[in-house]
């Protein structure tokens, strides 16, 4: 076997050990985009970036003066299709946007590809350690750092017994969080008056906390607490 296709082997290999390990961590979390997508995109960004590396291979005869492709237009071309494939695993469930770090790994799993299929082999090393280390330890220090939780929050009454706002707003505030962008509708023909507002808290409990109150609230009619996040 010529040295050629050993160096093919091997960057074909690196992309699918870089992009299977990335492709791991996403499936383990069960996210859409997980091991098969992952690596297929780092081996398709690494054989594309083949193609410049060895051009006098497909295209036999031709001398290699005539015809030359440039290497930075290939990889700025991948890196502009990938973005559909990112497109694809953003999605919106009710006011919540999810699939963002899936669809910003593949962005970067199609670079380690790139630099595999040109032989950068310590970048792409440090590349794909640096993508595991954000996907698996920033969770844990996110889950470890104090942050604020944010949900959508919508109650709906009887238009005649409504819960005036004040006395919601004091409902909501006991159970550990502070309310923006309140909003009204009258729903139902005018039968029904509901409220809806952007909740804030420190501990994601007091969603349950708050969801039991209002289930035990004669007066509310229908609730819906959607947190917002990833």
């Amino acid at each position: 076997m010529s040295e050629t296709y050993l160096t093919v082997i091997l960057h074909l290999v690196g992309a699918a050990v870089a992009g299977g390990s990335i492709g791991l961590e996403r499936s383990f979390h069960g996210r859409p985009a997980g091991f098969r997508t992952h690596t297929l995109v780092c081996i398709a960004s690494s054989m594309l970036m083949l193609v410049t590396l060895y051009q006098w291979q497909w295209l036999p005869g031709v001398p290699l003066e005539t015809v030359r492709t440039d290497p930075t237009r290939m990889a700025q071309g991948i890196m502009t299709g990938i973005g559909f494939l990112g497109a694809g695993v953003i999605f919106k469930e009710g006011l919540t946007v999810r699939g963002l770090t899936t669809a910003a790994s593949i962005w970067a799993t199609a670079a380690i590809g790139i630099l595999t299929g040109v032989g950068f082999y310590f970048a792409a090393i440090l590349a794909t350690l640096a993508v595991l280390g954000i996907l698996s330890v920033f969770r844990w220090i996110e889950h470890a750092m104090p942050s604020q939780f944010y949900a959508h929050h919508h109650v709906r009454f009887a238009r005649e017994t409504a819960m005036p706002e004040q006395e919601l707003r004091q409902l909501i505030a006991s159970h550990g969080f502070s309310i923006a962008n309140m909003n009204y509708r009258l729903a139902g023909d005018g039968k029904f008056f509901e409220y809806g507002m952007v909740i804030r808290t420190t501990s994601p409990d007091n969603m349950g906390r708050l969801a039991e109150t209002l289930r035990a609230c004669a007066p509310v009619l229908e609730f819906r607490i959607s947190p917002a996040g990833d």
